[in-house]
């Protein structure tokens, strides 16, 4: 998720209140894509007089989305409801916490801050029948109740992050046109997808447009190659213990992804510019290649925000589209594994409107008032697909709800001075010839020196 927020403006601190009386983006009741029977409950909820301040990392656009969805719980209850946020949230939520002056909720994408406050008694446990609905009612449910729980102060483990909204990572993004006019079809295993690359280069075609570019943070789209590697060629509880560094980057399952990466971005005849341009290709313009005349590339590896960088006159499912990342045919114990980022909402001031607010997460209408308008998809197997106000965000639905496992984001798991730093420039290292088994050395090296 930090990559993502490099994506954003900044915007100054601010907190302000809802409108008393909210204008709803959609009335109530007229729409049958909407569970309207949960407004209808959580009008029930008396919570006049009472205010609830909420801190999270949405500004500009996603801002304006969160309020309208806060909209309808201030509505209903009558709390008063405070949204703020910060160009430098991260910090700012540690300075709160610290001063005695929380919000009663804090909405944050990092898991690693998760824990430090968690591990200095800041955040309140959510309780275990909150994690047991969150495994009943998450697809992947227990992979969702896993990123929730945190150690507290106390030594012992709780859940204390409830996973709302999130971003879909390991896609591949294609030209329907172009893969039609060749005769390609959509490979659905990891076999599929290396045979293609082959029809491809013997086609006189290059398979991949990679670009690592990314100002200070070059190096970090690497990254989300090998965390979708790792998960496609390890059990999940390897990807868990290398995140964790209970298993080092110099292990066999780690230098293998690194290395499977490698022998594709230094393969001159499978990459757009060859290995050089790698490197020194921007992210945002690496995609361009899939919709030139004749295309320089055929498929593209990013996360859901990509098409924000898409030329301006291409159109998301008709010149573009995306399929999940493969899994390997021989490996069917692996399951359908997906990687994602996103954000979990957690109580950092208990109250009853904190508490209230938790339970209104719970409710289909609290997913499906943000799924109908964009950058929101949800793993809540209750909510209504058809709620979705795109064909795309249906299918990254769609993708994220078929997952067996979930795994957040392997470098945001990891310490900044790893996840943000030498597993980055590694990428480039390794891009630059250097071998796998090397690069994890030097990367481990790194993470062992984290006193």
């Amino acid at each position: 998720m930090k990559k993502m927020l490099l994506l954003g403006a900044a915007f100054a601190a601010l907190t302000l209140g809802l409108p008393a009386h909210a204008e709803l983006k959609f009335k109530p009741g007229e729409d049958s894509k909407f569970h309207w029977a949960n407004y209808d409950d959580l009008k029930k909820v008396d919570l006049k007089g009472e205010t609830l301040t909420i801190f999270g990392p949405w500004r500009g656009e996603d801002e304006t989305l969160v309020r309208s969805v806060l909209d309808y719980f201030q509505e209903a209850t009558g709390a008063e409801v405070k949204y703020s946020s910060s160009e430098n949230y991260e910090q700012q939520i540690v300075i709160d916490t610290q001063a005695g002056s929380p919000p009663n909720i804090a909405v944050l994408p990092q898991p690693g801050l998760i824990q430090d406050l968690a591990s200095k008694g800041v955040l309140t446990p959510l309780g275990d029948d909150v994690a047991a609905w969150i495994k009943e009612n998450y697809a992947a449910g227990d992979s969702w109740a896993k990123l929730g729980t945190y150690t507290g102060k106390d030594g012992k483990q709780g859940f204390y992050a409830f996973p709302y909204k999130i971003d879909v990572k390991g896609l591949v993004w294609y030209s329907p046109d172009n893969f039609e006019e060749a005769g390609y079809k959509v490979p659905k295993t990891q076999e599929e997808l290396a045979d293609l690359e082959k029809k491809i280069i013997a086609d006189g075609g290059k398979p991949w447009c990679i670009g690592l570019g990314s100002g200070g943070a070059t190096g970090w789209p690497a990254t989300d190659w090998v965390e979708d590697i790792m998960l496609r060629t390890q059990p999940p509880e390897v990807y868990d213990k290398w995140t964790k560094n209970e298993i080092p980057f110099t292990d066999p399952a780690v230098v293998n992804a690194l290395d499977i990466f490698g022998k594709i971005a230094t393969d001159d005849k499978m990459v757009d510019g060859g290995a050089k341009a790698v490197a020194a290709t921007d992210f945002r313009d690496s995609p361009k290649g899939l919709f030139t005349v004749p295309p320089k590339c055929y498929m593209h590896h990013q996360a859901s925000f990509i098409p924000s960088f898409f030329p301006e006159n291409v159109k998301l499912g008709q010149d573009a589209d995306f399929f999940p990342y493969p899994p390997y045919a021989s490996k069917p114990e692996l399951g359908t594994p997906l990687e994602v980022a996103g954000t979990l909402v957690m109580i950092t001031k208990d109250s009853k409107a904190s508490r209230e607010f938790i339970k209104f997460l719970q409710m289909p209408l609290a997913h499906e008032l943000w799924m109908a308008q964009k950058s929101f998809v949800t793993p809540f197997k209750a909510a209504n697909k058809d709620a979705y106000g795109s064909d795309a965000l249906k299918k990254q639905g769609e993708i994220l709800v078929g997952a067996t496992t979930v795994r957040f984001d392997g470098s945001d798991l990891m310490p900044g001075k790893v996840g943000a730093g030498s597993f980055w420039t590694g990428m480039i290292d390794l891009v630059g010839g250097k071998s796998a088994q090397d690069v994890a050395a030097d990367i481990q090296k790194s993470w062992d020196a984290i006193k």
